[in-house]
C-alpha cells in the first residue's frame, strides 16, 4: 500500500469518526428531550451506537424519540458499510499475501541451490534435468506471465520463483543468492550476459557463474570475467553430431549417461565428494576402483582435485594415485546403485 493510499485511508477514518460523533451527540440530544428516553448520558449514547454499528444489538437500550430512531436507522445502514469495508480490506490483504507469495516476495531459505536468471525454452530443458536430479532451483523472471506457466510446469517443493527486474540486484536476496552453488545466467545474447555478470559481481562476491555461449570465441573473455563455466552450445552439439557420424554407439552412450535416469536400471555419471569419514579416503586409486566395481557394481572413471583454486580432472589416473579428502570421485552407476553410494559417501551427489 502506497503513501497516497494510506493518506486516503486516514481521511476516510477521520470522516467516519466525525460522522459517528455527530450522530452520537445528536442521539443524546434527541433522547434527553424525550420524556420516555432511556439514553440519558453520553456513555449510554456511545454504548447504543457501538452495539448497533457492530450489529450486536443487545436491546438493553433503544431510542424512543423520532430523531433518535432515525439516527438508529442511519447507524444500522452504516453498519452494513462498515462490514463491507472490513470484509473488502481483509479480502484485499489475503489476496495481496497470496500474490506476494506467488511472485516470491517472501523469499526462500534454499542453500546450495542453482539460481537461474531468465526464462527461455533452452532454460526449461536445463531446469527439467535439474529438477529430475532433485536439485533445488530458484528462477528469476521479469515477465509476469511466466509465473503461472512455471507454477503449472513445476509443482515441486524444490522450485522457487521470483518476479523481478533483472537489474534489481537488491531483490536477488530473495533467492538467497549468496548461499547458491552456482548462478546460471540465461539471458538472450552473449553481450547482455557479460554485462550482467560484471554488474552482478559488483554487488555479490564469490559467486560461481555458468553461461552458455552463442559465440564460442567469447569463451576466454567470459572466463577472464570470472565465469566458472562457459559452455558453447554449438561446440557441444557439433561434437556430438560428428560422433554420431563415425562412432554412433559412442555418441548414443554419451548422450544416455548425460541424461537423468528414469528407471533403476538406467546408468548415469555421478560425482561424489570424499569426506574425512569416507572409506575411500587415503586409498590408492586401483584399490578403490576394484572395490567399487566388486562391491557396488560402480565404475570409477576418474576424480577431480581442487589445486590452487582450480578444479583439475584426473581421467583414469595411475594405480598408486592416492585419493584425498575433498576430492570428487567420478563414477558410472545406475539409479539403484546410487542409493547405496549415497549411504557410503554420506551425502548427495554434486559440488
Amino acid at each position: 500500500m502506497g503513501f497516497r493510499s494510506y493518506k486516503r485511508l486516514i481521511y476516510y477514518l477521520l470522516a467516519f469518526v466525525a460522522v459517528f460523533l455527530f450522530l452520537v451527540f445528536n442521539l443524546l440530544e434527541f433522547e434527553l428531550l424525550s420524556e420516555d428516553g432511556k439514553i440519558d448520558n453520553l456513555s449510554d449514547a456511545f454504548w447504543y451506537s457501538i452495539v448497533t454499528l457492530t450489529t450486536v444489538g443487545y436491546g438493553d437500550l433503544v431510542p424512543t424519540s423520532t430523531g433518535g430512531r432515525a439516527i438508529g436507522y442511519i447507524l444500522i445502514l452504516l453498519s452494513l458499510g462498515v462490514y463491507g469495508l472490513l470484509i473488502g480490506q481483509v479480502s484485499s490483504i489475503i489476496a495481496k499475501i497470496k500474490e506476494n507469495k506467488k511472485i516470491g516476495m517472501y523469499g526462500t531459505d534454499f542453500k546450495n541451490h542453482i539460481v537461474v536468471i531468465g526464462w527461455t525454452n533452452f532454460g526449461k530443458t536445463v531446469i527439467d534435468q535439474l529438477i529430475k536430479a532433485g536439485r533445488k532451483v530458484a528462477i528469476v523472471t521479469k515477465n509476469r506471465e511466466n509465473i503461472d506457466l512455471l507454477k503449472e510446469l513445476y509443482q515441486d517443493k524444490n522450485l522457487f520463483i521470483l518476479y523481478s527486474d533483472y537489474e534489481n540486484f537488491e531483490l536477488l536476496e530473495k533467492v538467497n543468492i549468496k548461499k547458491s552453488s552456482t548462478v546460471f545466467i540465461n539471458l538472450d545474447d552473449d553481450t547482455e550476459k557479460l554485462v550482467y555478470i560484471l554488474n552482478l559481481k559488483k554487488e555479490y562476491e564469490g559467486l560461481n557463474y555458468t553461461v552458455t555461449l552463442e559465440n564460442s570465441n567469447l569463451k576466454q573473455t567470459f572466463m577472464s570475467a570470472g565465469v566458472t563455466h562457459a559452455i558453447s552450445r554449438n561446440e557441444i552439439a557439433s561434437r556430438l553430431l560428428a560422433s554420431y557420424m563415425f562412432e554412433p554407439d559412442v555418441a548414443l552412450f554419451s548422450e544416455e549417461i548425460l541424461a537423468f535416469p528414469t528407471t533403476d536400471s538406467d546408468y548415469d555419471m555421478k560425482q561424489y565428494k570424499v569426506l574425512e569419514s569416507n572409506p575411500y579416503n587415503g586409498q590408492q586409486y586401483d584399490k578403490a576402483f576394484y572395490d567399487l566395481k566388486k562391491n557396488e557394481n560402480v565404475i570409477l572413471l576418474g576424480l577431480v582435485r581442487i589445486e590452487n583454486g582450480k578444479r583439475i580432472v584426473y581421467k583414469n589416473p595411475s594405480d598408486n594415485f592416492n585419493i584425498k579428502e575433498g576430492d570428487y570421485l567420478l563414477m558410472l552407476m545406475n539409479q539403484k546403485t546410487e542409493k547405496i553410494i549415497r549411504k557410503v559417501f554420506q551425502l548427495h551427489e554434486g559440488v
